[in-house]
C-alpha cells in the first residue's frame, strides 16, 4: 500500500515538476533529505525517483521561457566547478579511464550540478524560504518519529543505520539531524502561527535524543557546536548558556546507561578500539598525502590504498583487501584528490562563512528585529556543525554541504537586496521603519537592541 501511495503521489508531481522547475527542486530536495522512497517496503524502494524528477525538472528547466537563469555568477561556483575539474584529473591520473569509476564521479557531478541549480532558482525570499521549510520539515519527520520510539523505550533503542541514501550510516544521519537542529530552532521561533512554532521546537528535543541513540559520538559533538553557536548569538547569553549547561545535567541524570557509556569513551579515547581506529587512518592518510601532495591516490580510493600507505603494515597480501576509510573529511579530500582541491574545498567553507558574517553585521546595524539575523544566525550554526563533525567523520561527498553552501549564497544575494533596496524597506505597526541608526550611509530610525527575535520586522516569519 505505501508503495502504491509514495508512487501515486510522486507521479502526480511529475507534470508540475516540468512545468515549474523550482517545484522539481523541492521535490527533489524531499527525496534527498525526507527519502520518501525509503518509507516503502517493495517494488517502488528500488525505483530511481530522484533521477526521473531531476531529467523532468530540467527538462522543464530549458523548455521553459519563464526560467532563464540555471546559475548565479560568483566566486563559490567557481571553485564547485574547479573541484569537479581536479577530482577528474585525480581519477584519470591514477586510475585511467576505468569504468568502475564512472560512477562515483557522476554522483558527485550530480551534487554539484543540483547546488548550481539551486541558486539559480532561489530568486527570492519566497522560494528561500519554501526551500528552508522543506529541508526542516524533511529532518523534523525523522527526529519527531525516531525520539517519539526513543522516549517510548526511554531512549534504550540504538540507531544502527539511517533512513538510507546519504543518511544511511547512523553518523551520517546524525551529523544531518545535529545540522537540522539550527533550523528547527530558528524556524521555530520566527513562525508566528502558534501550533507550528510549537511543533517546531518540539522537535528539537525528540531530534537531540535520536542524535544520541545513534550512538554517534562525532554527531552528539556536532549537536553542542551548532546549539552553543546559537546561544552565543542570543540576545541573552547568560540565561541561554544557563540553560544549555541545566540541559546537559539532566540529560546526563536521565540519559540511559548505554549512551553516557557511549559517550564517556570519548574521554577513554587511549583505551577505546574504534578511536584507535580513527588514530590509525589519520596516520596512513598522511602517508598518501606526503607521497601523492598534488592528485593524491585517486577520488574515492582512500580504502584501496590503505594497505599500501599504512605505516603498520607488515603483511603485503592485506594489500588485496580493503582497509579502514578516512573517519576524517578533509583529510580524505586531501589524501585522494591532492592539496589543491582541499584549498577549494576549505575556501567554499571560509567564503560562506565570510558572506554570513558579513551580512548579519549588516543586519544588525540597521534592524532590531529581522529575518535575515535569524537565518544568518541558523545558516552559521548549521555550517559549523557541519565544519566540526567533519573531522570525526568521513563526509567530503555530504549532498547537504554542497546544497547548503548554494542556499547560503543566494540567502547572501537575497539579503542584500532586502537590504538596499526602498521597495524592501520594512516598517512596524504604526508605519515607522523599525530600523537602527548607522554611521555612515545608513537607514535613519530607533536604536534598539539586537539579536534573533520572535518578532520579523518583515512578515514575523520565515
Amino acid at each position: 500500500m505505501r508503495d502504491i501511495l509514495v508512487s501515486l503521489i510522486l507521479i502526480a508531481m511529475m507534470p508540475t515538476c516540468f512545468r515549474k522547475p523550482f517545484v522539481g527542486l523541492l521535490v527533489f530536495s524531499l527525496l534527498a533529505y525526507m527519502r520518501l522512497q525509503d518509507l516503502t517496503w517493495g517494488w517502488a524502494r528500488t525505483i530511481r525517483w530522484s533521477f526521473y524528477v531531476a531529467v523532468i525538472t530540467f527538462s522543464g528547466f530549458f523548455a521553459s521561457s519563464r526560467e532563464r537563469r540555471f546559475s548565479v555568477s560568483d566566486l563559490r561556483i567557481t571553485v564547485m566547478g574547479l573541484m569537479v575539474f581536479l577530482v577528474a584529473v585525480s581519477i584519470v591520473k591514477n586510475r585511467g579511464l576505468d569504468p568502475k569509476d564512472v560512477t562515483g564521479f557522476l554522483e558527485y557531478l550530480k551534487i554539484i550540478v543540483i547546488a548550481m541549480f539551486t541558486t539559480g532558482m532561489l530568486k527570492n525570499r519566497e522560494r528561500l524560504r519554501m526551500m528552508v521549510w522543506t529541508i526542516t520539515l524533511s529532518f523534523c519527520f525523522f527526529g519527531f518519529k525516531s525520539g517519539f520510539v526513543g522516549v517510548l523505550t526511554l531512549g534504550r533503542m540504538e540507531i544502527i543505520q539511517g533512513p538510507g541514501g546519504m543518511l544511511v550510516d547512523n553518523n551520517d544521519f546524525a551529523l544531518a539531524l545535529a545540522m537540522a537542529v539550527p533550523m528547527m530552532v530558528m524556524v521555530g521561533i520566527s513562525e508566528r502561527q502558534e501550533i507550528l512554532r510549537r511543533t517546531l521546537l518540539a522537535c528539537v528535543p525528540l531530534t537531540a535524543l535520536t542524535i544520541f541513540m545513534t550512538h554517534s559520538r562525532g554527531g552528539a559533538l556536532s549537536l553542542m557546536v551548532g546549539t552553543l553557536v546559537m546561544v552565543l548569538r542570543s540576545k541573552n547569553r547568560v540565561a541561554g548558556i544557563a540553560l544549555l549547561c541545566l540541559g546537559l545535567v539532566g540529560g546526563a541524570i536521565l540519559a540511559p546507561s548505554g549512551i553516557k557509556d557511549r559517550l564517556s569513551s570519548i574521554s577513554e579515547y587511549d583505551a577505546d578500539s574504534s578511536a584507535q581506529a580513527r588514530f590509525a587512518a589519520w596516520r596512513t592518510a598522511a602517508v598518501m598525502i606526503e607521497q601523492n601532495p598534488i592528485f593524491g591516490v585517486g577520488f574515492a580510493h582512500f580504502q584501496d590504498n590503505y594497505h599500501k600507505y599504512d605505516p603498520a603494515n607488515t603483511d603485503r597480501s592485506l594489500n588485496k583487501t580493503k582497509g579502514f576509510v578516512a573517519h576524517n573529511s578533509y583529510l580524505q579530500i586531501w589524501a585522494e584528490c591532492g592539496t589543491p582541491t582541499l584549498l577549494l574545498y576549505l575556501s567554499l567553507i571560509l567564503l560562506s562563512l565570510m558572506d554570513l558574517w558579513a551580512v548579519r553585521a549588516m543586519a544588525v546595524r540597521r534592524y532590531y528585529s529581522s529575518w535575515i539575523i535569524n537565518y544568518a544566525t541558523m545558516f552559521e550554526a548549521s555550517l559549523l556543525t557541519f565544519t566540526f563533525g567533519s573531522i570525526f567523520l568521513n563526509r567530503a561527498q555530504f549532498d547537504l554541504f554542497y546544497h547548503w553552501v548554494a542556499i547560503i549564497l543566494s540567502f547572501g544575494l537575497i539579503a542584500r537586496q532586502h537590504m538596499t533596496d526602498p521597495a524592501f524597506l520594512p516598517v512596524d505597526s504604526v508605519g515607522r521603519g523599525v530600523l537602527r541608526p548607522v554611521s555612515q550611509g545608513g537607514f535613519k530610525g530607533r536604536r534598539l537592541a539586537s539579536g534573533f527575535d520572535r518578532r520579523s520586522v518583515q512578515d514575523g516569519s520565515f
